[in-house]
């Protein structure tokens, strides 16, 4: 059987869940019987005990090519709306054999559990995934939650339950967080490109005060004096 992994159940509906399995990484999920066979169980067509010995690889040709015209027909009626060829091939689809009857029966320890009147067939199961897109298509208030995830290179459909009809990505874990990653690593290439010069930028010094320049001297210079004159033949007394 396919890995958990490989398998998502997380669209809203069972045709876009049958859509999902192409497309992402792995391109192809449905890749033989056991593959099928898990989604199968996986997506509640088929009850966990039920033995699913018929699947073969034209089950896979046959759910393959219903997986792609419903991709086509989902696709087209988001833009615009689909080709009439296409329409009439899903309610053929819908239309080629009654999806398997469910029974209840009481199990060992006295609950109860789901399992079919009859052994699966393959039409029956194609109509039951069939008649879930003819649904999805014609009821408005599904219609309007329909959304294409934002991630780069994915084209999955999901319905958008969230509060505010917020969210973005096919799947938080797989597309919102390869988003996440690519976003951290656009700020750091931008950080690395736009960083600071090489070496310390030199800071400017703090002005000083002004130097007030001498006023220049205004006319002629002053004449030194002269030294005083002593008479000659004087004497004075010293002290008085």
């Amino acid at each position: 059987m396919a890995a958990a992994c490989d398998l998502r159940f997380d669209c809203g509906r069972t045709c876009l869940d049958l859509v999902a399995t192409a497309g992402g990484a792995p391109a192809e999920r449905l890749t033989g019987p056991a593959q099928l066979a898990a989604w199968l169980v996986g997506a509640g067509l088929v009850p966990r005990d039920v033995p699913l010995d018929a699947v073969d690889g034209r089950w896979v040709v046959r759910f393959r090519a219903l997986r792609d015209l419903v991709c086509r027909v989902v696709h087209d009626e988001l833009r615009d709306r689909a080709a009439d060829a296409d329409l009439d091939r899903l309610n053929s689809a819908a239309a080629a054999g009654p999806p398997p009857a469910p029974r209840a029966v009481r199990g060992a320890d006295g609950t109860l559990a789901r399992t079919l009147c009859a052994p699966p067939d393959c039409a029956g199961l194609l109509a039951a995934v069939a008649r879930d897109a003819v649904g999805l298509l014609t009821d408005p208030v599904a219609r309007g939650q329909l959304r294409q995830c934002a991630g780069e290179h994915c084209s999955l459909v999901y319905l958008d339950g969230s509060r505010g009809r917020r969210r973005r990505w096919c799947s938080s874990e797989v597309c919102g967080n390869r988003e996440r990653v690519a976003r951290h690593r656009r700020r750091t290439t931008v950080r690395a490109t736009t960083g600071p010069a090489d070496g310390p930028v030199p800071s400017a010094a703090a002005p000083g005060p002004a130097r007030v320049p001498s006023p220049e001297p205004v006319g002629p210079p002053p004449e030194p004096l002269a030294p005083a004159s002593v008479m000659p033949g004087k004497n004075f007394p010293a002290g008085g």
